[in-house]
């Protein structure tokens, strides 16, 4: 039993640690490099196809949720045991730290570089389009909402077996899309929090939005599906593929 949790944690630690690595990454490192930056869209696919190919990587072992807020909302619909939702938030935190640590030192590397937001999480002047607390507050709620909508939805009984991670893969380079401008988007408290550990100052200070919004929103959905799909409410960790299911 505790190899299994074992298993768990450490798939869940390098799923975060390549969606950190490879979404902030793309951010930080290529977004704008000159004449063959990859821009906001390159940025919104690195951040999905990070969750799409660790989902069939690691989904089968930990249920490939990579994000806090993920593992509260499916704990609410009765899709994640009480005794993984600490440990799976605990991985994911430290392996965003991690792994903005390791962008932190190849970005330094290069001379003349300049931190800037570091793929920071902002509202107001931290927004990349300014935009204000409320209109930040509600985005990252209701992006969130509709991650773990298309999450439960995709890895429910009746829908395509083994192609989940194809549809959350896509879901989330579509709320990047959306809301880039707005919060640099988040939808993911650890990937929020390991960039601003090291953007400093001002991030930090609003690092609290990025946790309670995206938590609300995943509470809500989690809850709604709990109803939506009641017939099919497990306690255990959803993967890529609903009948496997580990209670």
């Amino acid at each position: 039993m505790e190899s299994d949790m074992s298993r768990r944690v450490i798939a869940e630690f390098f799923g975060t640690l390549w969606l950190v690595l490879g979404g902030c990454g793309a951010a930080v490192l290529a977004a704008g490099f000159p004449n063959l930056g990859i821009g906001f869209l390159g940025v919104a696919f690195a951040f999905g196809l990070t969750v799409l190919t660790m989902a069939y990587a690691v989904g089968h072992i930990s249920g490939g949720h990579f994000n806090p807020a993920v593992t509260i909302g499916l704990w609410s619909a009765g899709r994640c045991a009480n005794k993984h939702v600490i440990p799976y938030i605990i991985a994911q935190v430290i392996a965003a730290i991690i792994a903005a640590a390791i962008l932190w030192i190849i970005a330094s590397s290069q001379p003349g570089w300049l931190p800037g937001r570091f793929a920071a999480n902002g509202y107001g002047d931290l927004s990349p389009g300014k935009y204000g607390l409320g209109g930040c507050f509600l985005t990252e709620a209701v992006m969130t909402f509709f991650f773990l909508f298309v999450i439960i939805g995709t890895t429910s009984r009746g829908a395509a077996a083994g192609f989940a991670g194809i549809p959350i893969g896509l879901a989330l380079t579509l709320i990047h899309l959306i809301s880039i401008p707005v919060t640099n988007t988040s939808v993911n408290p650890a990937r929020s929090t390991g960039p601003a550990l090291f953007a400093g100052g001002e991030y930090i200070g609003q690092l609290w939005l990025f946790w309670v919004a995206p938590i609300i929103g995943a509470v809500i959905a989690g809850l709604l599906a709990r109803w939506m799909y009641e017939q099919e409410a497990i306690v255990g960790t959803v993967v890529v593929e609903e009948r496997r299911v580990t209670p």
